[in-house]
């Protein structure tokens, strides 16, 4: 007897500090990611609102900026949920029986993904919510001014809320499950609403990616263009400068001699242009003196990978939308238990793993672009040291809605086999094979669209700004035709 109680004590030891072992793990990550979104939100926030007279009003920014640093860590903690479980899996396929990564096994994802569901849930529904009236409250009427008055209004927004939200969410499953059961599983808010909710807004994120991505899809060849140095056929940097020069020589004589001109002058907007023409005469003589190798290999490999990547992505989604309607595997499922190590999840063994992971990485980027290159979302763009609070708020519920939906949205589209762990895969929408059937097909068609028309018209301006024949007085196709007046002037 008292030697199974001494193997059931060193059981209960043995789970205690595994269970201890993932609490540190777990920490150091989320902590390694918590200090580099605060980086990059320190480069994006407007420091004059942290350095007002009003401290007051600082000290409530500053909190409401360490709330979106916590949103966006969980924002980046999702994006690498996929691609860290993934390459987990091949990791311990490879090295099963190694020392040194006794730690990695499928109880540390399993709870990894519980830990940025629960995260997510409670910066979407809570943290941001809280963030957002905090900076916009006053304190009640008659009530002594201070932080402390704020947070009280704050609660009492969030309240409100809270019970908004919670009736419309009632009344939403009532119309479209009404039964009682469904009703009466409402009133179990851990295990029913919060779930709900999130599948709710992940359903949205789902599409916002359906959207998004596409776009971003598209404009990834136009945003790469941009950063890297074309061959010189393609561009005439030489003709930029000399425009350049001679656009800011005429601006600095109109700044200079303002009573030359009848016209009543601009003098802030002036000298806008004016630093705006010099910032861009800075580049391209950065530009001009790249290397052949980078001028010439460059950015033709790059544009070879983006189109690549992107064929790749729309065959791995039409293969899946035939598997579809062949095998009922294909659909996406979740998973309780975390069993890794036992099998690849893609036929082609770890190189196909990484494929899948560049796939994933390569599709989240093109979301945020075409997120942030669409007229509706535009405004929110963040800018360098001139960002708003509120602004920055948007832009972590925003950036958090895209991610957490990245690990439903690349098993929806079949990029990978790993199923969906914990709270992702109870999602009851997941189960209806029209939804995912007309999903992947949306996906395929708006890209492949998107990708002729772009292309198309990209390679077409191009081939004629290389051949100068948009300076011609011709009725070519995508530039306006210059008029006699233009000429002479």
């Amino acid at each position: 007897m008292e030697g199974a109680d001494y193997e059931v004590l060193s059981v209960r030891e043995q789970l205690f500090h595994e269970r201890v072992r993932e609490c540190i793990i777990s920490t150091l990550l989320f902590a390694t990611l918590y200090i580099f979104c605060h980086i990059a939100l320190t480069h994006f926030k407007k420091p004059a609102e942290f350095t007002t007279v009003d401290e007051e009003d600082a000290t409530v920014n500053k909190i409401a900026l360490e709330l979106c640093t916590f949103t966006l860590a969980v924002a980046l903690g999702a994006v690498l949920l996929l691609p860290f479980s993934i390459i987990s899996n091949e990791v311990l396929l490879s090295l099963p029986r190694n020392y040194y990564i006794q730690w990695l096994n499928g109880s540390l994802i399993h709870g990894l993904w519980n830990l940025v569901f629960l995260f997510s849930n409670l910066s979407l529904i809570f943290l941001m919510p809280f963030a957002y009236f905090f900076t916009e409250s006053e304190g009640f009427a008659g009530s002594r001014k201070g932080v402390l008055a704020r947070v009280y209004e704050t609660v009492v927004m969030l309240m409100l809320l809270t019970l908004l939200v919670l009736g419309m969410v009632w009344v939403a499953s009532a119309i479209v499950d009404n039964n009682k059961a469904s009703r009466e599983s409402l009133y179990d808010f851990w295990e029913y609403y919060l779930p709900y909710l999130y599948s709710c807004i992940s359903f949205l994120g789902v599409l916002l990616l359906l959207v998004c991505t596409p776009l971003g899809l598209a404009r990834m060849f136009s945003v790469t263009g941009k950063l890297l140095v074309k061959p010189r056929l393609l561009e005439d940097l030489e003709e930029q400068l000399h425009c350049s020069a001679f656009e800011e020589a005429a601006l600095t004589r109109r700044i200079c001699n303002p009573t030359s001109c009848w016209l009543p002058l601009d003098m802030e907007l002036l000298h806008r242009q004016v630093l705006a023409l010099q910032t861009q005469r800075v580049l391209l003589e950065k530009r001009r003196k790249a290397s052949a190798w980078q001028r010439n290999l460059g950015y033709p490999l790059a544009m070879l990978c983006l189109l690549v990547l992107t064929g790749l992505s729309v065959l791995i989604v039409a293969i899946h939308i035939l598997e579809l309607l062949i095998d009922e595997a294909a659909m996406p499922r979740g998973m309780q238990g975390a069993s890794l190590g036992q099998v690849s999840f893609s036929k082609l063994g770890s190189f196909g793993a990484v494929i899948q992971v560049v796939l994933i990485f390569y599709l989240m980027v093109s979301s945020v672009v075409g997120f942030y290159s669409s007229p509706l979302f535009r405004g929110l763009r963040p800018r360098w040291h001139d960002t708003a609070m509120t602004q920055i708020i948007g832009n972590c519920v925003c950036l958090l809605v895209l991610s957490s939906a990245l690990p439903v949205f690349s098993r929806t589209l079949g990029l990978t086999r790993f199923d969906l762990l914990g709270d992702f895969g109870r999602f009851n929408w997941l189960g209806n094979f029209y939804i995912v059937f007309l999903y992947n097909a949306a996906f395929a068609g708006l890209t492949t669209l998107c990708l002729v028309k772009t292309f198309t018209a990209a390679v077409r301006a191009e081939l004629i700004r290389a051949f100068g024949l948009d300076r011609l007085p011709l009725p070519v196709s995508g530039f306006p035709r210059v008029s006699k007046k233009t000429q002479h002037q």
